[in-house]
């Protein structure tokens, strides 16, 4: 996909521009970090491993979800490092309601095992990256900064194509039964073309369409797929194997 073409993070509906949400805070300051795991060893070599390097402050820490939502909304950090299996509330249910409060926090999940439809449910959520714990030494301040720069990480690198990277998840993922969730087959050729990046512009130039034909075709799209955006939609048919079916 060609940097002209690539989606944005924020998507934007048909024929509306987004604001560029990949650009993070200001850099000229600690970043400021929560620590969310049930585990106190970890809680304390996270810290550790920040206090080392410079940059880094840890504002907070929590052990649950529920602590892990308060701790987050109270201070806004610039980074929440969240468990992905926590007790009372999983980790994935925390961060919808800490991404729903306060949209701007950057979510690291931390995570022994991590399977590829719960890479793309973190995604669809909301999260900026994995890390796993057995490779949190070589990786937590790097995944942090690319995070902070507007990369995803994920797999132990620094991901700026978002959607190519889950394409080539899915592509190493078992297949399971595809439905098509009462696309017909030109709209699951929109869909194709929006997993590669393209404008509505190309679109309605690929099919021979007006741009107004090519909005129509994505408001059915998100009506029946029940996404809002075109990064959601694009995820979608990723995590569905919609774009196998063009």
């Amino acid at each position: 996909m060609s940097s002209s073409t690539a989606l944005s993070a924020d998507g934007g509906r048909p024929g509306v521009a987004g604001s560029n949400l990949l650009g993070g805070r200001c850099m000229d300051r600690l970043i400021q970090i929560v620590v969310a795991d049930d585990h106190p060893v970890v809680r304390i070599g996270v810290r550790n491993m920040l206090a080392d390097s410079g940059g880094f402050t840890v504002v907070g820490e929590a052990e649950d979800g529920d602590e892990a939502i308060t701790q987050t909304l109270d201070l806004q950090p610039d980074i929440l490092l969240l468990d992905l299996l926590m007790p009372r509330l999983p980790g994935l249910e925390a961060m919808r309601s800490i991404l729903s409060g306060a949209p701007t926090i950057k979510v690291l999940l931390l995570t022994s095992t991590i399977t590829t439809q719960q890479i793309i449910e973190a995604l669809q959520i909301g999260a900026r990256g994995i890390v796993t714990k057995d490779s949190l030494a070589s990786d937590l301040q790097t995944a942090i900064r690319s995070v902070m720069g507007g990369d995803y990480w994920i797999g132990g690198r620094r991901v700026g194509n978002l959607v190519a990277a889950l394409h080539e998840l899915m592509q190493q993922a078992d297949g399971e039964a595809r439905k098509t969730f009462g696309l017909t087959p030109r709209e699951l050729e929109v869909v194709g073309l929006i997993v590669e990046g393209c404008t509505n512009r190309q679109i309605a130039q690929s099919f021979g369409l007006s741009e107004e034909t090519v909005k129509r075709h994505l408001s059915n799209i998100f009506d029946k797929t029940g996404v809002s955006t075109r990064l959601e939609l694009a995820l979608f048919a990723i995590a569905h194997q919609l774009v196998a079916l063009v």
